[in-house]
C-alpha cells in the first residue's frame, strides 16, 4: 500500500487526519489510498480553522467567533465602552445629516449652473456652490468614518477619524491666527468682494441671491453707499435699459409694500432722486459699514460658537481615543482567553 499523496497530507491536519483503521483482529493501520472511506474522520475543512484569523473587524463580533465547537464565546465590551461607542456613533450621525444635505444642495446648484451655461468659476474668488460641496464632502466623510468606526469597532477607521479631527483642529487654529494677523487685508478683500458682487449682480445667480440676502439682513444697499450700484452696467444712469438709475428690490425699505408679493420695481429711479427723497424709499447706508457694525456687536457670540465647535471636536477626539484603548484591551483579553491554538 502506498502512503497518501503529499498535497493531501498538507491539507489535512495531523492532529485530526491521522485516523486509524482497525481490522477484524483489532490491529490499527494508517489510512492509505486504497483504504475504504471512513465516516467518522474528525477532519474539519481547512477554512474552518482559519475563520477566526481571516475574520474582518468591519462588523461587531466577526473576529470574536469561536474557532471550534464547544469553545466559549468572546467577552463583550464593558458597559462604559458601549456607551462611548454609541455616543460617538450618534453624534457623528447627527453631524453627517446636515453635511450630506449641504453636499446634495451644492451638487444640485453646480448642476443647474452647468445646465444654464454658467462656468465653474465666478467673479468672486470662490464659488459659493463649490465651497458648499467641498465643505459638505469633508464633514460627511469624517463623520461617516466616525460612525462606521465606532459601530463596527474598526480600529483603522477610528485611527483615521482621530487623524482627520486633529487635522481639522490644526486648520482651525491656523485660520484663527491668520484672521488675527491679517485682519486688515481680509477687510480689504471683503470690501472688494462686495464691489465685485455689485458689478456682476446679474451675471451669477449665486451672487444675486447672496447679495440680496445680505442687503435684506443688514438693511443696507451697495458696498459703501447706495450710489455704488452705479458701477453695475444695468443700473447705471447712463444705461439705455429700463433699469437705468434703479436699484434692486432688496435695497428697498419696504419691498413688499404691505403686500404678499415683493414689488420688484420699488427701487426704479432711486439713483436719480435727491438723497433725502431716496432715503424714504431705499436704504442709503452701504453694507460694508453695516457689516463692520454687526461684527463688533456679535464678536462675543462668534467667539462662543468657535469655542463650542472646538470643544465638540476635542470631546469627539477624546471619546474616540477611549474607545480605541478599550478595543485594544478587549482584543488582548480575547487573545488570552482563546489561548494557543
Amino acid at each position: 500500500m502506498r502512503p497518501l499523496p503529499r498535497y493531501l497530507a498538507v491539507v489535512m491536519p495531523k492532529s485530526h487526519c491521522h485516523s486509524k483503521n482497525k481490522d477484524t483482529a483489532g490491529r490499527e493501520h494508517p489510512l492509505t489510498r486504497n483504504s475504504p472511506p471512513t465516516a467518522n474522520i474528525p477532519c474539519p475543512a481547512p477554512w474552518e480553522n482559519q475563520k477566526g484569523s481571516w475574520g474582518c473587524r468591519c462588523c461587531p463580533g466577526a473576529k470574536r467567533q469561536a474557532s471550534g465547537e464547544g469553545q466559549a464565546s468572546s467577552l463583550p465590551l464593558s458597559t462604559g465602552s458601549n456607551c462611548v461607542k454609541y455616543l460617538i456613533f450618534l453624534s457623528n450621525f447627527l453631524f453627517s445629516l446636515p453635511s450630506l444635505l449641504a453636499l446634495a444642495a451644492g451638487l444640485w446648484g453646480l448642476t443647474v449652473k452647468r445646465s444654464q451655461g454658467i462656468g465653474w468659476g465666478g467673479p468672486v474668488p470662490t464659488d459659493p456652490m463649490l465651497m458648499l460641496v467641498l465643505g459638505g464632502l469633508v464633514v460627511s466623510v469624517v463623520s461617516l468614518s466616525g460612525c462606521l468606526g465606532a459601530f463596527c469597532e474598526n480600529s483603522c477607521l477610528l485611527h483615521w477619524y482621530c487623524g482627520a479631527v486633529l487635522f481639522c483642529l490644526a486648520l482651525e487654529a491656523l485660520a484663527g491666527v491668520l484672521m488675527v494677523t491679517l485682519w486688515k487685508p481680509l477687510q480689504d478683500s471683503l470690501k472688494y468682494t462686495l464691489h465685485a458682487a455689485i458689478i456682476h449682480y446679474w451675471d451669477d445667480p449665486d451672487l444675486h441671491f447672496l447679495l440680496d440676502q445680505v442687503q435684506l439682513g443688514l438693511q443696507c444697499c451697495g458696498a459703501v453707499s447706495y450710489q455704488d450700484w452705479q458701477q453695475n452696467l444695468y443700473f447705471n444712469c447712463s444705461s439705455p435699459g429700463v433699469q437705468a438709475c434703479s436699484l434692486p428690490a432688496s435695497c428697498c425699505i419696504n419691498p413688499q409694500e404691505d403686500g404678499a408679493v415683493v414689488n420688484t420695481q420699488c427701487g426704479f429711479g432711486a439713483l436719480g432722486l435727491d438723497q433725502n427723497v431716496a432715503g424714504q424709499v431705499v436704504f442709503l447706508q452701504g453694507c460694508w459699514p453695516a457689516l463692520q457694525e454687526w461684527l463688533r456687536g456679535n464678536t462675543g457670540a462668534i467667539g462662543d460658537c468657535a469655542v463650542a465647535v472646538v470643544m465638540i471636536q476635542g470631546t469627539e477626539l477624546l471619546l474616540a481615543a477611549c474607545l480605541l484603548r478599550a478595543l485594544a484591551v478587549h482584543e488582548a483579553a480575547e487573545d488570552i482567553e482563546a489561548g494557543p491554538l
